[in-house]
């Protein structure tokens, strides 16, 4: 046998060519799809906040009803955006579970269980450092977001939104179950509300806020937290009360600079 034959060589380098590739094809697969589902969770990231953040605006226009706040707090009183009873399972469109009760346990002191007083009286958490005046959630509005419009098929979103109220952590006077009675306490007036959208592939974003009265109307309203003034500056521009407490007294059209005064 020769062994200087070179027979088969070509063979050999086919294979070696294929297997390399092979394997390029399959790196290029794995990107794409990695790809594909970082692009896949960031819209579905995006989509989780505005819908929390539309499940806010959309409680807001309940609570800016009730007259008695103490009401929400002890959550005698909720939404009309709500699709039943305030506990139990809820099915996402994707198949997926929630759990209603299990929602506000974790919001209330992070276990699926049932919360206990000291549990949630537990200073150790960063989130929860007020002891006695820590917020003690209720449900407020929890629902489809597609349902968030009377009329329906004219929202398309597979998320489902809950809302919660619960007492201003800022109150000083340990019953978080009232809002503050005197006015020189710093919460009265204030409630904080939470609100979870809950999505496809374990999609899941947190919004929290408080919402304060304001001195002449309650349908006005007062912002801390994520607003900020550029929330403040698009609403005054829109409400015919520029600054919470101040009415608009007067207004005159100038025909000669074309404004309004």
């Amino acid at each position: 046998m020769d062994i200087r034959a070179e027979r088969g060589v070509a063979m050999i380098i086919a294979i070696m060519a294929m297997l390399l590739m092979s394997a390029l094809g399959t790196a290029l697969v794995l990107t794409t799809t990695t790809e594909t589902n970082i692009a896949g969770n960031f819209r579905n990231a995006s989509e989780a906040l505005f819908a929390a953040d539309a499940g806010l605006e959309r409680a807001m226009e309940d609570v800016l009803t009730v007259p008695d706040w103490n009401k929400l707090l002890d959550g005698s009183t909720q939404s009309a955006f709500v699709d039943g009873a305030p506990s139990g399972p809820r099915t996402l469109q994707d198949g997926s579970t929630i759990d209603l009760t299990q929602a506000i346990n974790m919001a209330n002191c992070q276990k699926v269980t049932t919360c206990s007083d000291a549990d949630m009286n537990d200073t150790t958490n960063r989130e929860r450092p007020w002891g006695v005046n820590n917020p003690r959630w209720k449900l407020y509005a929890y629902a489809n977001l597609k349902d968030i419009l009377p009329v329906t098929d004219t929202i398309n979103s597979p998320y489902y939104v809950v809302v919660m109220v619960a007492d201003d952590p800022s109150e000083n006077d340990g019953d978080p179950s009232k809002d503050g009675a005197s006015g020189t306490n710093p919460g009265s007036g204030v409630i904080a509300m939470r609100s979870e959208a809950f999505g496809p592939r374990g999609a899941h974003k947190v919004l929290e806020m408080t919402l304060a009265r304001t001195d002449t109307t309650e349908l006005e309203r007062g912002y801390t937290g994520q607003r900020g003034q550029d929330e403040q500056n698009r609403r005054a521009r829109k409400a015919a009360v520029q600054t919470p407490g101040k009415a608009l007294t007067q207004q005159t059209l100038n025909t000669t600079a074309g404004g309004i005064q």
